[in-house]
C-alpha cells in the first residue's frame, strides 16, 4: 500500500510584469512512495524536483491534482491536522549551514520542536530522546551538543537535522540534494544512514540531479524533464534499459574517464525517437505507457 501518492499534481506560477504570464513548473506528476522504499526524483536543474518536494512538505501550494498521505489530501490540512502531518513528514535540504542561526548553538534546532510537539515531556525524558535520536544517526551527543554550527562539520549538521526529524517519529523523509555540499567521505556516511532508515520502514523521497546517487540508493526512479515525468519504474529497469530519449541523454552524458568526451557523443543520444510509437510522432510526454512490469515511459513529443 502506498504511503504517499501524487495524482496528476501540477504547479503553476505567475511570472512577468504584474504576473501577466503563467509558468508551469510541474505538470501532471503522478507517482507513489511506499513504506521502507526510496524513490529518487532525478532531473537536471529546473526540472521541477525541488518544487515537488516543497509541495509534499506544504511549503508550496498545489495548482492542480492531489497529494495524498495515508489516504488524506495534504493540500486541505490546516491547524492541528497540519501539525500532525509535520509530525509524520519532514524535509532535509541541500545546504545544512543555512538552516542554522550562527549566533545560537546548533542543538537549538532540536529544542525548537519541543513546545509544539512535546509540551508535556519533562526535561530528563527530553534529553534522553535527544541522545537516542543523535545516536541513531551516528552522532555522539557529547561531541555535538552545546556546540555552535561553525564548530561542526557539514555532515554532522546534516545528520543533526535528520535526528530532528526522527525525534518526531516520522514516516516519510523528503531529502532534497542533502549530500551535494558534503565531501566524499561524509556522503557515504549519510547514504548509509538513509539505508538504515529505509530498513526501519521509513519512506524516503530522494531528490537529486546526481545519477550515480539515484542509482545507488533508490528502489524506484522518477525521471523529470521540464516539470513532466517522462520515465519511472524500478531503478534497475530505468537505468538498465532506459526507453525515453531524455533518460538516455542523461545516462549517456555522464563523462567516462577512459576516453575523451565529444559533441558527437551528445548528438547521438538526442535523436528524439519515441520508444512507444517506433519513432512516430507523439502528442504528449504526460501520458505514461507501461513497457514492462514496473516500468513506465512517456511519449517523446516530436517538435
Amino acid at each position: 500500500m502506498s504511503m504517499l501518492s501524487l495524482e496528476r499534481v501540477t504547479k503553476k506560477y505567475r511570472v512577468g510584469a504584474f504576473g501577466g504570464r503563467e509558468l508551469t513548473a510541474v505538470r501532471d506528476a503522478t507517482f507513489t512512495v511506499k513504506p521502507g522504499e526510496v524513490v529518487s526524483l532525478i532531473g537536471e536543474s529546473g526540472s521541477g524536483k525541488t518544487t515537488i518536494g516543497r509541495m509534499v512538505l506544504r511549503l508550496a501550494s498545489v495548482s492542480g491534482g492531489n497529494i495524498m498521505f495515508d489516504g488524506t489530501d495534504v493540500s486541505r490540512l490546516k491547524g492541528r491536522r497540519l501539525a500532525g502531518y509535520y509530525k509524520r513528514v519532514q524535509g532535509v535540504f541541500q545546504d545544512p549551514f543555512s538552516t542554522y542561526n550562527p549566533i545560537f548553538k546548533a542543538d537549538r534546532v532540536l529544542h525548537t520542536i519541543r513546545p509544539t510537539f512535546f509540551p508535556d515531556v519533562n526535561a530528563a525524558e527530553w534529553r534522553k530522546r535527544i541522545d537516542t535520536a543523535l545516536e541513531s544517526v551516528r552522532l555522539d551527543p557529547r561531541q555535538v551538543l552545546d556546540k555552535y554550527p561553525h564548530q561542526l562539520s557539514g555532515g554532522q549538521l546534516q545528520r543533526m537535522l535528520i535526528a530532528r526529524a526522527l525525534l518526531l517519529d516520522i514516516k516519510l523523509l523528503v531529502a532534497d540534494e542533502i549530500i551535494s555540499m558534503l565531501d566524499a567521505s561524509t556522503r557515504i556516511d549519510v547514504l548509509n544512514l538513509l539505508a538504515d532508515l529505509k530498513a526501519r520502514g521509513l519512506g524516503i523521497l530522494f531528490i537529486t540531479h546526481d545519477l550515480s546517487l539515484g542509482h545507488y540508493i533508490s528502489d524506484r526512479a522518477v525521471i523529470l524533464r521540464s516539470g513532466t515525468v517522462v520515465e519511472m519504474g524500478s531503478t534497475d529497469k530505468v537505468f538498465g534499459n532506459p526507453r525515453h530519449p531524455y533518460t538516455r541523454t542523461l545516462l549517456s552524458s555522464v563523462p567516462q574517464m577512459h576516453r575523451k568526451w565529444t559533441r558527437a557523443d551528445i548528438a547521438r543520444t538526442i535523436d528524439g525517437r519515441c520508444a512507444i510509437h517506433d519513432g512516430g510522432d507523439c502528442a504528449s510526454d504526460s501520458e505514461l505507457v507501461a513497457v514492462d512490469d514496473d516500468h513506465l515511459v512517456g511519449c517523446a513529443a516530436q517538435k
